[in-house]
């Protein structure tokens, strides 16, 4: 086969394109290895979208199948939330919700001191017991 005069390979862009790649010294510092594979194909499978969008990034796995064939696949996301969230955060005691909706009072780490009283600690967990349920307990009432 013959090659084509110069003038038939180039290609025009009617349009500029800026391509914005990451500074790979700022990588190689930090001991990541940079490549760059040329000529390859990709197939994506994505749980998030049908194809990939432009300037999205995709938590995944990539793996080489052959020479110029790569397998993309998203990973699904995590559902991240707290056990058993603090409904109420007091001096002496916190309040947690449990799985099932019940109430569950904790106590916090007791602090003995020179002034310590049994009786101002006991009033004082009373007090914040109190205060603490009946708030709660009303947001319930309120809400049904």
């Amino acid at each position: 086969m013959r090659p084509r005069a110069f003038p038939e390979r180039t290609l025009v862009m009617s349009t500029t394109t800026k391509i914005s790649t990451p500074p790979t010294e700022l990588y190689k510092e930090q001991g990541w290895n940079c490549n760059t594979e040329l000529c390859v194909d990709v197939k994506t499978i994505l749980h998030s979208d049908r194809i990939t969008q432009t300037g999205k990034d995709y938590r995944g796995v990539l793996t080489r199948d052959s020479e110029y064939h790569f397998i993309f696949r998203e990973a699904l996301p995590t559902t991240t939330f707290k056990r058993n969230p603090r409904v109420f955060i007091g001096k002496y005691i916190t309040i947690t919700r449990r799985k099932d909706g019940s109430l569950q009072p904790n106590f916090k780490p007791l602090k003995k001191g020179k002034d310590f009283s049994a009786t101002a600690y006991a009033a004082g967990v009373a007090n914040e017991l109190l205060w603490a349920l009946s708030g709660l307990l009303e947001k319930e009432a309120s809400k049904a």
